[in-house]
This record gives C-alpha cells, structure tokens and sequence, in this order.
C-alpha cells in the first residue's frame, strides 16, 4: 500500500518560495529552468530533492505531485497513473507571474525500490 503525500519546500532562483506535495517513494527531486532574460540560455536549480535515499515501499499505481508558490504564482498539481512503474520524469511548462518567460519544472520519479541500497548509494556520489 501506498503512503500519503510529503510536505516540503524550495526556493528558485529568484528567491521565490514554493510547496511541494510529494509521494515520498516515488519523487527523486524538483527541478526549475527559466530562460535568462535576454539570450536562449537557461538557468537550472534543484528546487527540491527527497531526503530518502530509496524508497521503503512501492509507491503505487497513482502518484500525486503538487507545486504551489504565493511568490512565483504557481499552483499545480499532476497524477500519475503508472500501473507499471515505467514513469521516470514529467515535464511541466508554466508561464511565470510576470508573463516575461515560461518556467520549467523537470520532476524525476527516479527514486530507486526499496532494498536497492547500491543504486542508492551509486547516485547519491554522483551528484
């Protein structure tokens, strides 16, 4: 059985604050890019990452992630229904509050089943 949604919380680079709902055995991080002002660069930040290392159950056949910032005027919520667990990443693109430029969150579901200590400790170094 599947354990119910997490709370944390990031900052992006703008210094805006967000809320995360997250399945805990499911969600690897958050990330956010928005386009530099100006030029087609980009700019990334990890907005959030799952203090677990690996997951302690399965996390289900449907996952639930939300974002929410007062600052960044975003709210958003996505469901999963991955009966097969095959889902690693969704990509959403949001305009941001001032409407300059899109705001990118690249959220991994990577995070490995439970018992995988090695795989674990194999990225855990590779960050």
């Amino acid at each position: 059985m599947a354990r119910h949604n997490r709370e944390g919380e990031g900052t992006d680079q703008h210094g805006a604050r967000y809320r995360i709902s997250y399945q805990p055995d499911w969600l690897r991080q958050i990330k956010v890019s928005r386009t530099l002002a100006g030029s087609d660069r980009q700019s990334t930040k990890t907005l959030f990452r799952n203090p677990a290392n690996c997951a302690e159950r399965e996390p289900g056949d449907r996952v639930r992630t939300r974002v929410t910032s007062e600052d960044g005027k975003v709210d958003f919520e996505v469901t999963i229904a991955d009966t097969g667990n095959k889902v690693d990443q969704v990509v959403v693109t949001s305009r941001s509050g001032d409407a300059k430029s899109d705001i990118t969150f690249i959220i991994d579901g990577s995070l490995p089943k439970p018992g995988d200590l090695g795989k674990a400790r194999r990225r855990r170094r590779g960050r």
